[in-house]
């Protein structure tokens, strides 16, 4: 709403009504898992979505259990209209690129049945590993055995 729309509604004296304006929806890309065997269930998950309002694009990926949703859509809406027009369960994308975490192996990232090269996103406070720091590094180096520079003392 611009200076020039405010001072007009200020200054009505017409109507008298205050209009409430709607909050615009931002443009989202929503990754769901939901389980994809055949082209009939592909086609089910497909047209689930095509038909929501704010829907630009639509995408699935057969073996990776993949819908993504872009559009200016609500992240839940689209988790619930999948779930009640195809009766199939579905959650949102829980995995990430095998480069982002840190630990990709520790228990509780690590999933046999995420695709390759993803991990299982997780923020659990108690499972923080500690990651080594610089100075820490340097000094396993230096009397390590792989190091050819090390110092000979051990």
């Amino acid at each position: 709403m611009g200076a020039l729309d405010h001072l007009s509604n200020m200054f009505d004296c017409g109507t008298g009504s205050n209009r409430k304006y709607k909050k615009r929806k931002q443009l989202q890309t929503v990754e769901i898992k939901v389980k994809i065997d055949c082209d009939g269930c592909e086609r089910k998950v497909r047209r689930s979505v095509e038909g929501m309002k704010g829907v630009t694009s639509v995408s699935v990926e057969r073996k990776q259990h993949k819908l993504t949703v872009v559009g200016y859509v609500e992240p839940h809406k689209v988790l619930s209209r999948v779930a009640y027009r195809t009766g199939k369960k579905v959650e949102l994308w829980p995995y990430v690129p095998y480069d982002i975490v840190a630990h990709p192996y520790a228990q509780g990232v690590y999933d046999k049945k995420a695709p390759a090269g993803y991990v299982r996103y997780v923020e659990d406070p108690h499972n923080q590993l500690a990651r080594a720091s610089s100075a820490e590094v340097r000094y396993t180096t230096a009397f390590s055995d792989e190091n050819p520079a090390a110092c000979a003392i051990m």
